[in-house]
């Protein structure tokens, strides 16, 4: 089992939907960040979309793995009222799990989030 438990997954269409639509979002050149705040939620919780132009299946879930692992080392700095959206972009194929965490950083700090 991965580090990031399913209560902390957005994983229902309509979530997806719901902060897509009505959150806001911020980016960087690797990833797209959907905010959208919920109020009295216990902890926050991620959708994570890596696409086909990332790379293939194997790229991709590599992709997720440090994306996820990153999530896992920034938990208790992350706003807990929250569900988000991290979205990848080509530019995140090239990059290691430190610079991909870098810049998760980086876009949460963004949108403020991050504490």
């Amino acid at each position: 089992m991965d580090g990031i438990k399913k209560k902390y997954r957005v994983k229902s269409e309509y979530d997806f939907q719901k902060v897509f639509h009505e959150g806001k979002s911020v980016a960087n050149r690797q990833l797209v960040l959907y905010v959208f705040t919920k109020p009295d939620q216990k902890h926050f919780r991620v959708g994570i979309s890596v696409g086909k132009k990332i790379g293939n299946a194997v790229k991709r879930n590599q992709v997720k793995r440090y994306i996820r692992q990153a999530l896992l080392e920034l938990e208790d700095q992350i706003d807990q009222e929250l569900d988000f959206l991290l979205i990848a972009r080509p530019d995140i194929r090239d990059k290691n799990m430190e610079q991909v965490k870098h810049s998760i950083i980086h876009v949460m700090k963004l949108a403020k989030i991050i504490k």
